[in-house]
């Protein structure tokens, strides 16, 4: 594979998760995740759930994202058993 074939196969990629706004929103969010709290598991699971579906429908939005309401990360720990 010469490199002409990997600069094809990398805009075929990025085409196909939705160009590249869609890569920089995916980025964007991936940047949060890893700066928000939680253990490093934890940042990996939202990382690997975010990226699931390209471009960036706002952490917030997603089930389980790295929203700034989610103390901790995960979730589970929020009082009144939330």
């Amino acid at each position: 594979m010469g490199l002409s074939d990997l600069v094809n196969r990398a805009k075929e990629v990025v085409q196909r998760r939705g160009g590249t706004e869609s890569l920089k929103e995916d980025a964007e969010e991936l940047k949060d995740i890893a700066r928000g709290e939680g253990s490093t598991g934890d940042k990996l699971k939202s990382g690997a759930e975010a990226l699931k579906e390209p471009g960036a429908k706002g952490a917030q939005d997603r089930p389980g994202g790295a929203g700034e309401d989610r103390p901790g990360g995960a979730g589970e720990d929020r009082p009144g058993g939330a």
